[in-house]
């Protein structure tokens, strides 16, 4: 691993930190499979009963490295890069498949990919000058990953629509208001106030892995699954990215 994803477990609380400041946390295939790998652990670990989602920098995570959906535009169905969009895709069904219930603490700005790795989690706190975008269109491509599935279960088909088709952004207040985000709190206190929630739960670690399991079973994504819905949308964003390649 080049430690662009790192991973760090005390009693009971696993935080897993994106560490690329130098590109805002960007993902790139070998990032996202670092996260895989990281989840992996955490899950692995039987005493952990929570995992908290952080970013180093300026950014939570300023969404796909723009080099690889660059590279992946020119053939999106060239084996290479359809394996490599797969494996950020997969970084954010991954950790919605954490065992133990999961935080993400965002700070700075969240886009695209980013977006959808917050909306993985079970629960967000966010700084009050966070921005965050979807930011999908304004680039030129279709939503990926199961966006639309992944916003729409928590702030309805109304906003869903304002953020993803249309282009409105939210900071750290707008996120609560539209049910987005549990909390907003100064940049200074997000990570402090996710880490004690994250402790509160990981106190009985095998209860709270028994009972995420049935939240996110009865709470989960509306309609169309999101597993589903990350196939569905994927020829559409396969085809916008070829096109901007072009």
């Amino acid at each position: 691993m080049s430690g662009e994803v790192l991973l760090e477990v005390a009693d009971g609380v696993a935080v897993v930190t994106l560490n690329a400041p130098e590109r805002r946390n960007a993902l790139t295939p070998a990032m996202a499979g670092e996260l895989v790998a990281a989840l992996d652990e955490a899950d692995a670990r039987p005493e952990v009963g929570a995992v908290v989602v952080r970013g180093v920098g300026r950014s939570f995570c300023a969404g796909g490295d723009v080099q690889t959906l660059t590279d992946a535009g020119r053939d999106p169905a060239e084996p290479g890069a359809y394996a490599d969009m797969g494996t950020i895709y997969d970084s954010f069904l991954r950790l919605g498949r954490v065992q133990a219930p999961t935080i993400a603490a965002v700070r700075g700005s969240a886009v695209g990919a980013g977006m959808n790795l917050l909306l993985a989690a079970d629960l967000r706190i966010v700084a009050r000058d966070a921005r965050l975008l979807c930011g999908f269109l304004k680039r030129g491509m279709h939503p990926g990953g199961g966006h639309f599935v992944l916003l729409s279960r928590l702030v309805g088909r109304e906003a869903a629509a304002a953020l993803a088709l249309f282009g409105e952004e939210l900071d750290g207040a707008a996120a609560v208001r539209l049910g987005l985000a549990w909390e907003t709190h100064d940049d200074d206190a997000v990570e402090d106030r996710a880490h004690e929630l994250a402790a509160r739960v990981a106190r009985d670690p095998e209860l709270a892995r028994l009972a995420v399991t049935s939240f996110r079973t009865e709470t989960g994504p509306p309609q169309l699954g999101w597993e589903a819905a990350s196939q569905y949308e994927r020829p559409a964003q396969m085809w916008s990215m070829r096109r901007s390649a072009g």
